[in-house]
């Protein structure tokens, strides 16, 4: 299934539109869409304003009244910007199927859901890839397919600190009440719930087999040369003490000593197993936080810059694409026609299925009256110099100020 998302830099696109048209017009083309990237950032500068404030609002010691109205605000902004930036809002039950398919990792990770107020996950970018893994205590290699999210964004709202009344706050990995913003790039699809918050490393059944089949034999054969002696004096030992023996057991040095050894030997078999398993779980750890730090991004208000760059990219692409090819066709088009053109160019030309977002493109074009509609919905690019000169108009307009008459 085809993305919204548009696999090409603004540049680019620019530079495949403008190699269609005569070398005389690509000069004006050009100067074209710096006008209109430049419109489209005024606006984007508005938005992330608005955003860094909610975001904040949410963070300080105000009354919790203005928090969930700020918190509500910066959930509505932050999705309308994930969309402008062409990333899909994941449905829970992907999130599910992560939990409860095979991990790549070769770890099985856990979360406690109830901590988290709400949830959203938005992705970008399918790619499908193949790694090979070791299989069979790894003496054989085996080739897989999966598919990797080029992008990821995990927006998370903590529970308040009455949720965790009783509980001893100061060792949660988080602060009750706050809001995380988190942004990751290459997470394979089958490894999502890795990105999730307050994550946990679990041993999986084959890693408790690697651990408890080993442990069970070394531990028969401890029980049988060094316990079994020692547990009969101590079980003698534990009869007469409680009535249920009337003779005293004996015990010389060369029992006591029996028995010492025979604890010794126990006792340094249990700690070797626990620290095997400690060890065991430290090396999951260490994979999962190794993948996380590469597959990070940005966090928190950082996310919002990068969000902001995305869609404004995607917008002057989407409006640039719609001019182009509405400019370029031979007579007027509607707006199916217009999005069925960009789609094949994009298929046939540059291999690359897209699933164009032409109302998008149609909406900044027609704000800044850059297209003509006729009365049955058949529309027409102006020319490259009208277009130029209505934008200047609207540049112009954005700030009305005219200084005061100043009196002697």
């Amino acid at each position: 299934m085809s993305e919204h998302f548009i696999p090409f830099r603004r540049s680019e696109i620019v530079a495949m539109c403008a190699g269609e048209l005569p070398p005389g017009e690509r000069e004006s083309f050009t100067g074209f869409t710096k006008m209109l990237a430049s419109l489209l950032h005024h606006r984007f500068h508005e938005r992330i304003e608005r955003i860094k404030d909610a975001y904040v609002g949410t963070q300080q010691g105000l009354p919790k009244s203005e928090r969930l109205a700020a918190q509500q605000v910066l959930e509505d902004e932050l999705a309308a910007l994930a969309r402008a930036a062409n990333f899909t809002q994941m449905d829970p039950s992907e999130l599910d199927r992560a939990f409860t398919e095979h991990s790549l990792l070769k770890v099985r990770l856990a979360a406690d859901r109830k901590v988290v107020d709400k949830i959203m996950f938005f992705r970008r970018g399918e790619v499908k890839q193949t790694k090979q893994i070791r299989v069979w205590f790894g003496l054989w290699k085996k080739t897989i397919a999966f598919t990797s999210y080029a992008r990821v964004l995990v927006y998370a709202k903590f529970k308040d600190a009455d949720h965790f009344a009783g509980t001893n706050i100061e060792r949660l990995p988080f602060q009750p009440g706050s809001t995380i913003v988190k942004l990751f790039q290459n997470v394979p699809r089958h490894d999502l719930e890795m990105v999730f918050p307050n994550v946990q490393v679990r041993m999986r059944g084959i890693d408790k087999l690697l651990i408890g089949v080993p442990a069970l034999i070394s531990g028969i054969i401890v029980v049988v040369t060094k316990l079994l002696t020692t547990m009969g004096l101590v079980l003698l030992l534990l009869a007469f003490w409680l009535g249920l023996r009337k003779e005293p057991v004996t015990l010389n040095q060369a029992a006591l000593i029996s028995v010492g050894i025979g604890l010794l030997a126990f006792g340094t078999y249990v700690v070797r197993q626990v620290t095997t398993f400690k060890n065991r779980k430290i090396l999951f750890m260490k994979a999962l936080s190794e993948n996380l730090y590469f597959c990070n991004l940005d966090n928190d208000a950082g996310v919002f810059h990068h969000l902001l760059d995305a869609a404004e990219e995607a917008e002057v692409t989407e409006a640039v694409l719609a001019y182009h090819f509405l400019r370029t066709a031979p007579e007027p088009l509607n707006p199916s026609e217009l999005d069925s053109r960009i789609e094949a160019w994009f298929s046939r030309r540059w291999d690359t299925p897209v699933d164009f977002e032409i109302e998008d493109g149609l909406r900044k074009l027609r704000e800044h009256c850059l297209v003509t509609e006729s009365e049955d919905g058949r529309l027409s690019a102006v020319s490259l110099a009208e277009a130029k000169r209505r934008m200047d108009r609207f540049w112009d307009n954005l700030f009305d100020y005219s200084s005061p008459v100043e009196v002697a």
